[in-house]
């Protein structure tokens, strides 16, 4: 089978390997539609495991069932979780699958950007997902990022009518702007330097935008929704967004950390504020079961809409030019990989 392997974000090649060969419990996947992920093109946390193949946000068919599999079928339509949680361990058990063990150790074989994947069977077990007829692999695609973004609403404890600011629209805020959107929300603002993703946020519900390298971020924000937002989600990591989250978080607020720095790297808290003013701080990562049904469910039902978000379709063959688009960040928001094309 062909695949996309990932030596570094210019340097991506279509090789040939061989088709996974699948045991008991386990299932064959042809890969339909693969995502290019943030995480794909954060070449610190990737190029330690190169060459690799990448390629989480997956939609296919199933094309083989190992012995002993009963709840799915050849030719069912299927997403599948690459990260699954033990579910009986005690960081589970307290609601803390992100940091589950079984959750950072497993995945599919070998990754989302090839033309077929081996599901091994506690990926099946807990983490493959039927889809809907309604359902195209493009928008399936979307169920695992948006199931990271709402473990984040659920762990910042997010209630209607919080006003939101959203710092970095690239695909992951859009996302939180449609959930808080979906979810009740009071008043939205966005920012980012791009003014292509600006308009891509206001598209995709926020009631304000602005350029966070030319305003005054907090008060503009104030200006625009009345008061300082309950909830600031911070999708970018640089210092000055960092920065512009503590002064634009309302007192007794809530900051989610969304996009992480690269290992090593500070952060600029200024603890004696975020003392004084009540300020909580979380940070979420991953999307566990409940969370990735709860995003399939949503985006099934049209109340999180994720085609329009889509902005290039490629072929595997067309992959580097694909990881191209995403680490640059310009014009582009998703770019989907299409292995069978």
């Amino acid at each position: 089978m062909r695949a996309a392997v990932y030596y570094n974000n210019r340097d991506i090649r279509v090789e040939e390997r061989p088709v996974p060969l699948i045991g008991a419990g386990e299932l064959l996947v042809r890969i339909e539609a693969s995502g290019i992920c943030g995480s794909d093109v954060m070449e610190w946390y990737r190029i330690k495991k190169a060459p690799i193949i990448l390629g989480h946000e997956i939609s296919g068919t199933i094309t083989e069932v190992g012995a002993g599999v009963a709840r799915f079928k050849k030719g069912m339509r299927v997403t599948v979780a690459h990260h699954v949680p033990c579910n009986t361990c005690r960081y589970c058990l307290e609601g803390n699958h992100s940091v589950c063990d079984m959750l950072r150790t497993t995945n599919f074989d070998p990754g989302g950007f090839c033309e077929f994947v081996r599901v091994p069977a506690v990926n099946v077990d807990r983490g493959t997902f039927l889809l809907p007829d309604s359902m195209s692999f493009e928008d399936a695609t979307f169920i695992e990022p948006l199931g990271c973004v709402i473990r984040a609403f659920r762990m910042a404890r997010f209630t209607p009518g919080t006003d939101v600011l959203v710092i970095g629209s690239g695909m992951s805020g859009l996302l939180h702007i449609k959930l808080a959107r979906a979810l009740g929300a009071g008043k939205i603002a966005a920012t980012d330097i791009n003014d292509f993703r600006l308009k891509a946020a206001k598209s995709a519900g926020a009631d304000a935008v602005f350029r966070g390298d030319k305003v005054d971020v907090p008060v503009s924000v104030k200006e625009a929704l009345g008061r300082m937002p309950g909830l600031v989600i911070l999708c970018a990591s640089s210092d000055p967004a960092i920065s512009q989250a503590l002064k634009s978080v309302d007192r007794g607020g809530t900051i989610i950390l969304f996009a992480p720095k690269e290992p090593g790297g500070t952060y600029p808290f200024p603890l004696f504020d975020l003392w004084r003013d009540n300020i909580t701080i979380i940070n979420s990562y991953a999307s566990p079961p409940l969370d990735t049904q709860m995003a399939l469910d949503l985006i099934a039902a049209g109340r999180v809409e994720v085609n329009d978000m889509i902005t290039h379709r490629l072929g595997l063959g067309e992959a580097a030019e694909g990881f191209r688009l995403a680490s640059e960040a310009g014009d582009s928001i998703k770019v989907i990989i299409e292995p069978q094309r």
